[in-house]
């Protein structure tokens, strides 16, 4: 099974990011043919500062790699290092429909929000699209909040196929129910627009700092409290196993709970659960050069499996001659 996911350079990655991207994709290098790529394109809607986007890149690289992701096993690249894909776009630009793109949640949110709406980001669909079709994904696992993206890609390659003949895949989607939801210190969706974020490696200090403005009610500290309605306990049962998860859900509902002491608790499985990474990445980061060139190995291999399908694209809509 070929499966296929990205992640943007937009920013330090979060536990949100782990637990809903990073960690599915590092787990599927065991039995899957993993492509993983960080999306710097796509990034380029939100981030305008060019130092900024480029560091961002390497950061997200060390990240994936700490995290145990392994280039040998996997198919690991920077979006930008393969033209084909810009090519592939712009061809499939002209099956896509504008009214598709209108009807994009992510379009009308970020719009909604004030961001300015160029071409860019109007276009990002088609991007998505062309990225997951190059590679002829069968599987691109998925939040919920980029479904309706994925939906848009199987439309663009079935009207394309239906159009020129049988060229790409029809991906499919996978949206995992057992990955969990992961909140903000806020109580919001973790996301770094909202910059309610706990970093994945962010200092010791930082962390804590995170982790105290986690938002909480004001239920005394004698009365019981409802678990399932606690930001704090929804990302702590991410560092708990079940039964853990059942003794701190009681000691909830007992009462006598100080959200305090959930909170200091939370620190240390946070600190303590990435540390062999935090360690890995340190150890990355004094060599960035043997970075760039994993990154570029893993274009070649990228590539490689891109050329033949932009070939096949190109031959069926009549640009070869």
């Amino acid at each position: 099974m070929r499966v296929l996911s990205g992640i943007q350079p937009s920013g330090e990655l979060h536990i949100g990011n782990y637990f809903g991207m990073m960690e599915p994709m590092i787990q599927y290098q065991e039995d899957s043919e993993l492509y993983c790529f960080i999306v710097n394109y796509h990034a380029m809607t939100s981030v305008s500062d060019g130092q900024k986007l480029s560091q961002g890149t390497i950061d997200v690289a060390l990240d994936f790699l700490a995290l145990g992701l392994d280039p040998d096993k996997s198919t690991f690249w920077v979006q930008s290092d393969v033209p084909e894909v810009t090519e592939l776009t712009w061809i499939l630009n002209n099956v896509t429909p504008v009214g598709l793109l209108l009807r994009s949640h992510s379009y009308k949110d970020k719009t909604a929000q004030g961001i300015a709406p160029n071409h860019g980001l109007l276009s990002y669909p088609v991007l998505m699209a062309a990225d997951i079709l190059l590679y002829q994904g069968e599987r691109v696992p998925v939040g919920k909040d980029q479904q309706q993206h994925l939906e848009i890609t199987r439309d663009i390659a079935i009207k394309f196929n239906g159009t020129y003949g049988e060229t790409f895949v029809i991906p499919e989607v996978e949206i995992n129910p057992n990955i969990p939801m992961v909140v903000g210190i806020d109580g919001r969706k973790m996301s770094k627009s909202y910059d309610n974020t706990i970093e994945i490696f962010c200092d010791e200090k930082d962390l804590r700092d995170r982790i105290a403005r986690i938002v909480t009610d004001a239920t005394p500290v004698e009365a019981p409290k409802d678990p399932d309605k606690c930001n704090l306990f929804i990302n702590i049962s991410l560092f708990l196993n079940e039964r853990e998860k059942t003794e701190l859900a009681e000691r909830y509902r007992r009462g006598g709970l100080k959200y305090s002491d959930v909170k200091k608790e939370l620190f240390a499985r946070i600190w303590e659960y990435f540390r062999e990474a935090r360690d890995k990445r340190k150890e990355l980061a004094q060599d960035v050069g043997q970075i760039r060139h994993i990154l570029q190995r893993g274009a070649e291999k990228a590539r490689a499996k891109a050329a033949p399908t932009l070939d096949l694209a190109r031959r069926r809509v009549g640009l070869v001659y």
